[in-house]
């Protein structure tokens, strides 16, 4: 007996030792600011080559050269001053800014013109944009003036330059700036050999890796309602980015028509159809960003057409009879938790 409390001992005491000497699991930091009119939420699993506070000093200034660069409520930002620019001849533009519109373009292309960085006089003139909202809707003849000056066939893009082919010309890239500041802060991590993160900007978000705990990160998608906030899905996405563009918060009413903030480049008018919420997975963030936006805009039976035809990850939630009907692409389904085994 006095033999089995002795062994019970030192089996306790080794224990003891071999949990006091085991390292301690790494750390799960959490740095967060303002940018973009909204504000950024980054999460990393440390190391020791990384002191956050000096992390973060990088990453503000990384976010305050975008918003210098491609915002439209900053008046001298390089963006302003193109659209400010109303001659037809080259306008030099950064590499970053010529990136954005690059794939803006490419998006528009892939949508069928329904994601179109050039709607911002339409923007403005509902009232979505830097500008106020208007005292009265929209003639018809404002609306056809204003989507007289826009198309993406009037910007043309060159190595270092852009130049308009209508003097007039308005580009407002709101629609993926968030999602490329998101994947410039995620390689700025991966730069400092950071692999296990999560990077969020305005609801647009990026994640690699595990979380601190050994865990997957898991992404929690939001039902569209705008009353109150609740989740959807629950989602586990691997190493890549998310994004989901709604309806339902982004409005406003007159005489009791509802004027969403999404616009429908073909009309110049607001949507009017009852896809409430898409959200795509991708590997990059500026990419699920405008293919949030574009698919939004199309409506569920033309959104899941093209979702078919380049293989997205995408899921639609659309509104009837009062119910919320989700849709999803094959793509999009591995990625869904089951519940139960949660």
């Amino acid at each position: 007996m006095i033999k089995t409390i002795h062994h019970s001992l030192l089996l306790s005491t080794l224990l003891f030792v071999l949990s006091a000497c085991a390292p301690k699991p790494p750390a799960e930091m959490h740095l967060s600011g303002p940018t973009m009119g909204t504000t950024y939420n980054v999460k990393f699993v440390a190391n020791e080559h990384v002191v956050a506070s000096q992390l973060q000093i990088e990453i503000d200034n990384l976010l305050l050269d975008i918003n210098q660069l491609m915002s439209t409520y900053i008046s001298d930002s390089e963006l302003s001053r193109f659209n400010q620019y109303q001659k037809t001849d080259e306008f030099p533009l950064s590499r970053e800014t010529l990136e954005v519109m690059a794939e803006a373009r490419r998006l528009g292309g892939l949508s069928e013109g329904m994601l179109d960085v050039t709607l911002g006089p339409v923007i403005n003139l509902w009232g979505f944009g830097p500008l106020s909202r208007p005292e009265k809707i929209p003639s018809s003849q404002e609306i056809q003036n204003a989507k007289a000056i826009t198309g993406l066939d009037k910007l043309v893009l060159g190595d270092t330059w852009a130049r308009k082919r209508e003097p007039k010309l308005y580009v407002d890239l709101s629609t993926i700036a968030k999602g490329y500041g998101v994947d410039r802060v995620a390689e700025l991590l991966e730069k400092h050999q950071l692999d296990n993160y999560l990077v969020e900007i305005g609801g647009e978000m990026r994640v690699s890796g595990n979380k601190s705990s050994g865990q997957a990160w898991r992404i929690a998608v939001e039902k569209p309602l705008n009353t109150q906030r609740a989740v959807q899905r629950v989602i586990s996405i691997g190493n890549n980015a998310i994004a989901t563009s709604g309806d339902y918060r982004n409005y406003y009413k007159e005489q009791g028509i509802r004027y969403s903030h999404l616009i429908d480049p073909l009309t110049a008018k607001p949507i009017a159809h009852n896809l409430v919420s898409v959200t795509v997975v991708h590997p990059s963030s500026m990419t699920a960003d405008g293919l949030a936006t574009a698919l939004n805009v199309m409506g569920k039976d033309k959104a899941l057409l093209v979702a078919e035809k380049n293989k997205l990850a995408v899921l639609l939630i659309t509104r009837e009879n009062g119910e919320y009907i989700e849709y999803t692409s094959p793509q999009f389904e591995a990625f869904i938790l089951d519940p139960e085994k949660e």
